[in-house]
């Protein structure tokens, strides 16, 4: 992307899908809040509406790389990356408000911890701005099952955040809407699996990551504020359809042999009693979309024994201290323990 020039120190990267209402209302205080430490680019999802010609006239100095058709958020992602040289790529979604001084922390920690490939700061709400955000909060977790969880956010359950996750602490995935991670750790993992389109790809990555030994920790001197569900609202099926076959996809390539078919069929069950509460409580779409989910994860399933062969290759490790021991679902249903500080004391749970 930059001919004859140095690399960028840190490339905030954010992917544009007719989302020129974002860009108007967060992409000023990126800009402003990233340079000169950061170069912010917008890499465009063959957009609509008019995103692009926005772009060109009321941010002419930002970079702008345009991709032929939709990839989704994560092949988007690959091959956007692949024409920026960048010593820390940050993925950001657009519907984040950044603060000032938020990328210094991110790059001190980084720099004095090589063997960290990915961190992520603090994330709140945009609208209850002293609460922690859904899809991210203070650092993301897994169960055994494959559930995942944050410091902060328990299945729906999102706390007010009091500064008790105010640490820098090792997670096991950290959020997509904004990631910063090592380039070099972005290939060598493989990058972001575009089969996924959207939603949880970067658990998918943050788990080979764990797997080929490298950390991932949330630094919460960072702190941003996150819209959510710009693109895809929470209640809309094709979320919930690409949840569900995701996870399952994830889960096959990246469980060790030794638990691949117990989890799996555990999650088979779990599944069709998620699918029969959607039809009791009268959500067709969300039945359906967790059958498609199924049918499509084992038409995936061929392709995926090459991918998992891959990643089981690279693994140095089986074995990671940040997954959850026990059923997280369980706990929150049935024990009522419906914050991470509950989970956490309660079952010694340490990362």
């Amino acid at each position: 992307m930059k001919e004859n020039e140095e690399r960028d120190r840190v490339a905030v990267v954010i992917l544009n899908w007719n989302g020129k209402k974002m860009l108007e209302k967060f992409l000023a205080g990126v800009v402003a809040n990233t340079e000169p430490l950061g170069t912010v680019y917008v890499a465009d999802n063959a957009s609509t509406d008019d995103s692009i010609e926005y772009l060109k006239k009321e941010f002419p100095q930002v970079p702008l790389i345009i991709l032929d058709r939709n990839y989704g958020f994560a092949e988007g992602y690959n091959r956007a990356l692949q024409q920026i040289d960048a010593t820390y790529y940050l993925l950001l979604n657009s519907d984040v408000e950044v603060t000032p001084g938020w990328l210094e922390p991110l790059v001190r920690y980084m720099d004095a911890h090589p063997e960290v490939a990915a961190c992520q700061p603090k994330l709140l709400s945009y609208f209850q701005k002293d609460s922690f955000e859904y899809a991210g909060a203070a650092g993301g977790y897994l169960d055994y099952l494959g559930y995942p969880f944050c410091r902060g956010r328990v299945l729906d359950t999102v706390e007010v955040d009091r500064g008790q996750y105010d640490t820098v602490t090792e997670i096991f995935w950290a959020t997509g809407a904004a990631l910063m991670i090592r380039r070099e750790d972005y290939w060598n993992a493989g990058g972001l699996d575009g089969d996924f389109f959207a939603h949880m790809e970067e658990i998918d990555l943050c788990w080979r990551l764990n797997t080929m030994g490298r950390k991932l920790v949330c630094i919460p001197d960072s702190v941003a504020y996150h819209w959510g569900g710009g693109t895809l609202p929470k209640e809309n099926p094709h979320k919930t359809y690409l949840n569900f076959r995701n996870n399952l996809l994830m889960l096959y390539k990246n469980l060790p042999d030794s638990q691949l078919q117990k989890i799996l069929l555990a999650r088979m069950v779990l599944d069709g009693v998620a699918a029969v509460q959607f039809l009791l409580k009268g959500k067709w779409g969300d039945f359906k979309a967790v059958i498609r989910a199924h049918n499509a994860y084992r038409a995936f399933k061929p392709q995926y024994k090459i991918k998992r062969s891959e990643v089981q290759q690279k693994a140095v490790c089986q074995t990671h201290r940040c997954i959850f021991p026990k059923s997280m679902v369980f706990l929150y249903m049935l024990r009522k323990q419906k914050n991470f500080s509950q989970l956490s004391s309660r079952n010694h749970f340490m990362c």
